[in-house]
């Protein structure tokens, strides 16, 4: 069985989100999503705020509608981010160097992956030692990327077993997009459990407009989303100029 995941979604458990878990359920499920995979900031967890946190998202499920916890545990300076899910029930701390927080994960059979890597250009910090610690990279975040993926985040997987990751980065609506992750739980209970394995497996696929996400990295498709991007990103930049 397939499944459609929103990745990457913070509530108003992160000090920057604003959304309830029972709103976000309404939404995504009207959009077609099955599961949302959480990540909400480390600022402000700890171990009991993670286990009550784990409950609120277990309680917001629903059979149309599951909900993931996750962590998007950063660095000392906030520059490299690192989203992460496990069926575990610990929370690995705030501020931690990121190859600490992915042997942490690796030691809890977590699922880690490298959140939006050319924001702060937390690429230069990229290390091969991560690799094995992780299942995939965002190539696509919808906050930091905009409406076209990242072509250097597609080059850092290429030739690795890391999965390419379409993300939202959802904190508001204007994050809507139609991103996902294809996730194929085979004959299993669509449970947390079989999401997580099936990350761990590489059983994902990343969509963009119900179509791999490959296929706007490179000719026509990839032209056209890059150029919508840069005129997007054009009118951005202007509108604060304007506003300051």
């Amino acid at each position: 069985m397939k499944l459609r995941a929103a990745v990457h979604v913070h509530s108003d458990w992160s000090y920057d989100g604003s959304w309830t878990l029972d709103r976000l359920a309404t939404a995504f499920g009207e959009k077609g999503y099955d599961v949302v995979l959480m990540t909400e900031h480390d600022r402000g967890f700890d171990e009991s705020r993670w286990r009550d946190y784990c409950a609120a998202c277990a309680e917001s499920s629903s059979p149309e509608l599951l909900f993931v916890p996750g962590i998007e545990y950063s660095d000392a300076d906030n520059v490299t981010h690192i989203l992460c899910w496990s069926e575990e029930i610990s929370f690995l701390g705030e501020d931690q160097d990121t190859l600490l927080t992915l042997e942490a994960a690796a030691e809890a059979n977590a699922c880690a992956v490298f959140a939006h890597p050319w924001r702060k250009r937390a690429h230069e910090r990229y290390r091969p030692s991560w690799v094995p610690h992780l299942v995939g990279v965002e190539t696509w975040n919808r906050k930091a990327d905009g409406i076209a993926p990242r072509k250097e985040a597609v080059e850092m997987v290429r030739g690795t077993e890391l999965t390419p990751y379409a993300s939202l980065d959802f904190h508001r609506a204007r994050q809507f997009f139609p991103l996902a992750m294809e996730v194929d739980v085979e004959d299993r209970p669509a449970d947390v459990a079989s999401v997580l394995d099936a990350l761990r497996d590489r059983r994902t696929r990343a969509l963009a407009f119900g179509r791999p996400l490959e296929l706007f990295t490179s000719g026509f498709a990839g032209g056209a989303v890059r150029a919508a991007e840069a005129t997007r990103s054009s009118v951005a930049a202007t509108i604060r100029r304007l506003k300051s």
